[in-house]
């Protein structure tokens, strides 16, 4: 008998071919907004999901904190848990909830807690090496 995770997203009762893949770094991830780079890690998180294209994360403490504006903003994944949202403030331009994260998310996607992931609509661009 499988052993239920404590705090297990519903989202994979309800749909088991659900796949949300986590693959550690090590990858550098640099994203650019309105000329700048805002973040910069080696300690990036890429998360595939099913048919979505992959996302990176990076930890917070990775990412500039004067250019985070925190939001009220938040949406909620059955697979990764609630997310809070920020914007991004950068030389007088805006991108509204261009940043997200699970503060507290399900057991299966624990690692992406305290990690960040950005809109690549929403910034000039995401490089990764």
């Amino acid at each position: 008998m499988a052993q239920t995770m404590p705090n297990s997203g519903p989202g994979y009762a309800k749909r088991p071919d659900h796949r949300v893949d986590l693959e550690p770094g090590p990858h550098h991830v640099q994203v650019i907004f309105n000329g700048e780079v805002i973040a910069d890690s080696m300690a990036a998180v890429t998360v595939n999901e099913s048919t979505y294209p992959p996302v990176h994360y990076v930890p917070l403490a990775d990412v500039r904190q004067d250019v985070l504006r925190a939001s009220d903003h938040t949406s909620y994944c059955p697979f990764k848990g609630r997310a809070n949202y920020w914007s991004l403030d950068v030389g007088g331009k805006r991108a509204e909830n261009a940043v997200w994260a699970y503060n507290e998310p399900y057991d299966e996607v624990a690692e992406l807690k305290g990690k960040v992931a950005f809109y690549p609509s929403q910034v000039d661009q995401i490089l990764i090496d």
